[in-house]
């Protein structure tokens, strides 16, 4: 992921816990950067992937799952294959098996709008699972492009400045534009090209573009804490940059000729600030397998609840 600036601010001597904070949301993210190799495939990985889901190929009204982490399941047993975090249990998974449909589960830990087209390592474009019997495509992506991970990481190192304020929001505001809602706009056209791409390759597939759930608090109160390493005043302002990369996505869906699936609100109130059991999203010191900051196995359950909802009964076309 590309990260939005190198400016961070020092921490403070007399704030040993945010100094604290700062280390273990770093540990944290390098722990996820770790388990998500450059090489997305081997060939090992790629016969896995072949030989463990009922889509073989291009077979009739195949499910095509494209897409990054969120849609991969990084860290929810089992893994499927290891180069892409990939689980068995993602939302993509569970909606095949309830839909019974032959699935091509092509999701890659790390993918941003640019793998659609093009490898990430040595895994082939996403978009290479397409064809003209493809009938269902659902697609995650946008949250590396706008570099999600790196901004949670600059906003966690940069808690120690100011930990009851909101030096995150400063730090991406501080020319006068906000960097992070810029990010999101330059993304806009790269989702609208995704959405053409997709059309173009399987002409008679139902596309769904799937928005990001909830991280964070939806009233905005925070919960700073060495798992959760977030400014007071920080929270609100990222969850307001998720709700902008999801509006904007719904709004690509719009105009793209694809249906828009709402995960942000059928997952509030099982943000990464509620106690195990509670929680969806995984701090960045999970606490259930997953990676920081992402979907659990019940997070991915609630996301496939989401986008059934969204798909006719049968999951039929027409």
């Amino acid at each position: 992921m590309n990260s939005p600036g190198a400016r961070t601010a020092a921490p403070s001597p007399a704030r040993p816990v945010a100094r604290g904070l700062a280390a273990a949301a770093a540990g944290a993210l390098l722990t996820f950067a770790a388990a998500v190799p450059a090489d997305a495939h081997d060939a090992h990985a790629a016969h896995q992937d072949h030989h463990s889901h009922k889509g073989h190929g291009h077979a009739p009204g195949t499910y095509v799952a494209l897409g990054d982490s969120y849609a991969a399941g990084p860290g929810i047993p089992d893994q499927v294959d290891a180069n892409c975090a990939r689980s068995d249990h993602n939302y993509a998974s569970l909606v095949a098996a309830e839909r019974h449909l032959p699935l091509k589960d092509v999701t890659c830990s790390g993918a941003t709008t640019a793998e659609m087209t093009g490898p990430q390592g040595t895994a082939p474009a996403q978009f290479t699972a397409l064809n003209s019997r493809t009938a269902l495509v659902t697609l995650s992506i946008g949250g590396n492009d706008i570099g999600f991970s790196t901004i949670l990481g600059t906003c966690a190192h940069l808690t120690a400045a100011d930990p009851a304020g909101a030096p995150c929001r400063a730090y991406y505001n501080a020319t006068g534009t906000d960097q992070l809602r810029a990010a999101v706009n330059t993304t806009a056209p790269k989702i609208a090209a995704v959405l053409r791409g997709i059309h173009h390759r399987a002409p008679h597939a139902k596309v769904v573009v799937v928005g990001y759930p909830d991280l964070l608090p939806d009233d905005g109160v925070g919960c700073t804490s060495a798992s959760v390493p977030f400014a007071a005043g920080d929270f609100a302002y990222l969850r307001d940059t998720e709700k902008a990369l999801n509006a904007m996505l719904a709004k690509q869906a719009a105009r793209g000729g694809a249906r828009y699936v709402d995960t942000y609100r059928p997952t509030v109130g099982h943000d990464m600030c509620k106690p195990v059991g509670q929680r969806w999203i995984e701090s960045l010191q999970p606490a259930s397998p997953a990676a920081p900051a992402h979907p659990n196995a019940a997070g991915e359950r609630a996301m496939a609840t989401a986008v059934e909802h969204a798909l006719p009964v049968g999951g039929k076309r027409h």
